[in-house]
């Protein structure tokens, strides 16, 4: 990898690690908004969720100053400030290829849309499937539609929930209609070219790191 390339792996891993905590801060924030709280100071955040103080302190210090010294941030003005940067102060179109079990489930999850995640379309190639909708009214398109479909929507977002030996080819189609952003939930490493952000949400790998701590409980109390 070459130096520049390095330095840019760096900076995304670093963009990354703040854009999940800034994630965190904003549910945290909500919950706090919720329960009727008006301003909250980092330490007190800190403390009720179990975060580092001197973290939110530094992670919002790189958009700006959003609280008053000796009162602390206000919640909502704060979650407005975050939704803001985290590019959620407007509604994103997502199309999720693969209506197999997962994306079923994920098409239909409420909780995408309250956050003002759209799921607008589902694409797959199973005759018994296409032309249907999901029980929430998702439309089940087949994938030669990706590209219409994807323009006529305004999608900005894929998602891959198909089998680990179908994923590479649904990444480069997706690629090939513009979108910039894809969440992969199938297993396995999928190459983007650059300019396209790749997520990945492997349950399987999240499923057997909590197995090694399992595991390494088990030895421990071994005698």
């Amino acid at each position: 990898m070459s130096p520049s390339a390095k330095r840019r792996a760096a900076t995304d891993q670093v963009s990354d690690l703040i854009a999940s905590r800034l994630s965190v801060y904003l549910r945290c924030l909500s919950l706090l908004d919720q329960a009727g709280v008006c301003t909250v100071s980092s330490s007190a955040l800190a403390h009720q969720f179990h975060l580092n103080a001197a973290q939110i302190r530094k992670d919002l210090a790189y958009f700006g100053e959003f609280g008053v010294r000796g009162v602390g941030y206000s919640v909502l003005e704060l979650q407005r400030h975050l939704r803001t940067i985290l590019g959620l102060d407007r509604r994103l179109n997502v199309a999720i290829i693969g209506a197999g079990n997962l994306g079923l489930a994920l098409a239909d999850y409420p909780g995408f849309r309250q956050e003002g995640f759209n799921i607008v379309a589902l694409f797959d190639t199973l005759p018994e499937k296409v032309g249907k909708r999901t029980r929430g009214g998702v439309p089940i398109h087949h994938v030669k539609e990706l590209r219409r479909v994807v323009s006529r929507n305004h999608i900005t977002i894929g998602v891959v929930a198909v089998p680990a030996n179908a994923a590479q080819l649904v990444a480069n189609n997706i690629v090939s209609t513009g979108i910039k952003a894809i969440l992969n939930f199938s297993p396995g490493t999928l190459r983007v070219p650059p300019g396209v952000k790749l997520k990945n949400a492997d349950l399987t790998v999240s499923l057997e790191s909590l197995s090694f701590f399992l595991a390494r409980g088990d030895a421990g109390e071994e005698k």
